[in-house]
């Protein structure tokens, strides 16, 4: 049988070794598999008249690049609102939202996303702080930790916030001294009681942003993510663009545990593992230890300069151990939010005593993962080799919301001492763990060559500027592999995903150039020129 794809002059980059294959060509079939590594010659001459032959002129095909750790749909829904990522202080902000304030309908909300705290400055974190721009205007705006919302005094007046509340989860309506909201909500339960009375879109206009957002992500090289959430109508929406043939990335999805989680929720998010389609599948399940060290909800294993993140985000860390136990003995990994210090050791410790109690049986290991790992000392770093956890980071956070001389808001909570150990990336990889890479989407950007250059050279979008903690860069081969061959063993799919080898998932990125050889401040800018998933092209840049 002919194969369903053909590439032809291509320099192949396997990221297993790092060196370019003795081949010019491969072929894809209609599995979905590379099934012919050769020369052109051999190659073109598998081919048929349904083929689809590209000729890459020297081009460097590599293992398609997979993000690991983005949210594709909250994130699709997230960003339809007023771009503040941009904004550097208060008047920046201001200004952003002005002119789409003015121009909203008569009781119509606005939304923004994006918005750093270091924009504040000295002054508090608080919807008086941005002037009259949002007077009488319901309004409600994502910070860019995606853990908090700042919203507007006629938002909280139409959503019957008049005051502090308890939650079951770690979570904070701020107040002033008098008790008035202050327009910051801390976590998701603060959060939803206004978003629950906020217009959102239809299932439509979702569907259709979803799609949008995919698209780009494709052009930007990427072939498949690990997607953090499957919240509302997320597994719906994947399934009805997979149905129609606009589903371009490969993705694994892991719905939430929340603090309160009984038995039966448990039981459930077990029933729903493996349920997808060709190209995405509930596999996991996603779980926070804590919140964000900018907004005083981590959990240190002493406060922050604040005397804040004091605090585990289940009020009853205990009970998530039993949650992860119950989750390992029935075979499914975990991926836990931890930020903070003290947050990382408990979910190590909780893992650590899963495996006591259930040993690995003879099959495919439990494979657990920590996400974000921003601040840890010395003594938790090589557990996570010997527990086999897999360590989910995100070095642009490090580049674009702290700042190398420890002025920022992340660093100054932090203080010097825990601030100098920021997102250990090196220290990590060097002491054996498998560390992925990813950008946590919406929350940093998600272009795949920029995730590696972050992890390569830890300096911010201005590349005049000094990096945060070089000491902790990666190799370009570490980066290469940090967002190709660790990302496939963290699914336990090392057999089939991450390498350009014959039997492989033919999920193909590629570049005008070999990244392992362009400059660490140009790899950003290096043209993406092809995108393949299971040997179908998803993005093809003109010439190709």
């Amino acid at each position: 049988m002919s194969p369903d794809l053909v590439l032809l002059s291509a320099r192949l980059l396997d990221p297993g070794t790092g060196s370019l294959l003795p081949h010019t060509a491969l072929a894809a079939g209609g599995d979905g598999r590379i099934t012919h590594l050769g020369d052109d010659r051999e190659i073109r001459a598998l081919a048929g008249p349904a083929t689809t032959v590209l000729d890459l002129k020297g081009a460097v095909v590599t293992a398609g690049f997979t993000d690991g750790h983005l949210h594709p749909v909250s994130g699709a829904e997230r960003t339809m609102g007023v771009d503040l990522s941009a904004c550097r202080d208060l008047a920046d902000v201001r200004a952003a939202l002005a002119g789409p304030a003015a121009a909203l309908a008569p009781g119509a909300w606005l939304r923004g996303w994006g918005l750093d705290p270091n924009s504040f400055g000295d002054a508090p974190v608080a919807a008086a702080s941005l002037g009259p721009v949002l007077d009488g205007v319901p309004a409600l705006i994502d910070l860019f930790d995606g853990h908090s919302m700042l919203a507007s005094a006629r938002a909280l007046e139409q959503a019957g916030v008049d005051g502090p509340r308890r939650f079951e989860q770690a979570a904070e309506i701020v107040c002033d001294e008098a008790g008035r909201p202050t327009g910051l909500l801390l976590e998701d339960a603060a959060c939803e009681l206004v978003e629950a009375v906020a217009p959102r879109p239809t299932g439509d206009e979702l569907r259709a942003r979803t799609a949008e957002v995919l698209r780009e992500m494709a052009a930007t090289g990427l072939t498949g993510g690990h997607a953090m959430d499957a919240n509302g109508a997320t597994l719906d929406i994947l399934g009805a663009l997979e149905g129609d043939g606009d589903l371009p990335l490969r993705l694994r999805v892991a719905p939430w545990c929340q603090p309160g989680a009984d038995a039966e929720a448990v039981d459930g998010l077990v029933r729903q593992q493996g349920t997808g389609g060709r190209l995405w599948q509930v596999a996991g399940v996603k779980m926070f230890m804590d919140g964000t060290i900018d907004n005083g909800t981590a959990w240190l294993e002493s406060p922050d300069c604040h005397g804040e993140s004091r605090d585990a985000f289940w009020p009853d860390p205990d009970q998530y151990r039993r949650v992860v136990g119950a989750l390992h003995r029935a075979g499914v990994p975990t991926a836990t939010h931890a930020i903070g210090d003290a947050a990382v050791r408990h979910v190590l410790d909780s893992v650590e005593r899963a495996q006591a109690e259930t040993p690995a049986a003879d099959g495919a290991p439990v494979r657990h993962r920590v996400e974000h790992i921003e601040t840890v000392p010395d003594d938790t770093v090589p557990r996570f080799a010997r527990l086999g956890v897999a360590a989910s980071m995100q070095p642009t956070h490090c580049c674009e919301y702290t700042r190398a001389d420890h002025t920022d808001n992340w660093s100054r909570r932090l203080g010097e001492e825990r601030a100098s150990r920021a997102f250990r990336c090196r220290d990590l990889w060097d002491a054996g763990a498998r560390v992925v890479l990813g950008s946590d989407w919406p929350i940093a950007p998600y272009p795949p060559l920029g995730v590696m250059a972050g992890a390569r050279h830890r300096r911010p979008g201005d590349l005049s500027r000094p990096p945060h903690g070089p000491e902790q860069a990666l190799t370009p081969l570490r980066a290469l592999r940090g967002i190709t061959l660790n990302p496939a063993w963290a699914a336990g799919e090392e057999h089939m995903a991450g390498r350009l080898a014959v039997g492989y998932r033919a999920d193909l990125t590629v570049l005008a150039d070999n990244p392992l050889d362009v400059a660490d401040a140009d790899l950003a800018g290096l043209p993406v020129l092809l995108t393949v998933v299971a040997g179908r092209p998803t993005h093809r840049a003109a010439g190709i």
